[in-house]
């Protein structure tokens, strides 16, 4: 009986023993350097690095010539000036109307007539006439557009260019060049006009003109 319960108690320890090894092993095993961990950082820097031609999310960036105009070439044409209130002989600076809506609206939505210069799929060339603004509009062309596209849009500039100085003096051709140049002008009298807001962005150039003139500008 105690050679039985001896050798069951040899068997046991001989168990747990085994068992001690394996659990051993198996750690050893959980603990084991991965050979291959220091190449994983680098190849995740690679990849999250975006390449020189390509936005964050991996899309092509577009590239493209910024329009330049040579306002010191367009001359002045100050000595030929209108009245802001004289539109037919305004009119004759922009070119031929193509044609004209007078269910149209000013800057501050009051009905108004517009004067369309350019057919309606070319770069825009417009004057919004009513009781209270005149408004020159044209095409701002982006650096992404075609060549035609940036010529007539420098046209349109130039047009402006001249008929803001016959408005406004020479302080008119200074105003648009401003314009082309990023600057936003806001509630300012310059030549003898209230200019209402005068700005070049988002594919589009506006200079609002406030036809009751200094005289507004004084009272506010």
């Amino acid at each position: 009986m105690w050679n039985n319960t001896l050798q069951t108690f040899v068997v046991s320890i001989m168990m747990a023993a085994g068992l001690s090894l394996s659990a051993c092993n198996g750690s050893q095993k959980d603990v084991e350097p991965d050979t291959n961990s220091d190449n994983a950082p680098a190849a995740e820097t690679v990849q999250s690095s975006p390449t020189p031609d390509t936005d964050m999310d991996g899309a092509t960036v577009e590239q493209g010539t910024p329009v330049k105009y040579d306002v010191a070439s367009w001359g002045n044409s100050s000595d030929k000036s209108v009245s802001i209130h004289e539109l037919d002989k305004i009119k004759p600076a922009y070119g031929k109307v193509v044609s004209n809506d007078e269910n149209s609206l000013d800057y501050a939505s009051n009905p108004a007539t517009k004067y369309r210069f350019m057919d309606t799929d070319a770069p825009y060339l417009d004057l919004i006439d009513s009781e209270k603004y005149l408004e020159l509009g044209w095409y701002y062309a982006n650096p992404t557009d075609s060549d035609k596209e940036k010529e007539l849009s420098k046209a349109h500039a130039k047009k402006s260019y001249q008929l803001a100085q016959q408005l406004m003096g020479v302080d008119g051709g200074k105003l648009i060049a401003e314009m082309l140049g990023g600057q936003i002008i806001k509630n300012k009298t310059i030549g003898g006009q209230k200019v209402e807001l005068a700005k070049c962005e988002f594919y589009s150039c506006m200079l609002v003109l406030n036809k009751s003139g200094e005289q507004q500008a004084d009272a506010s």
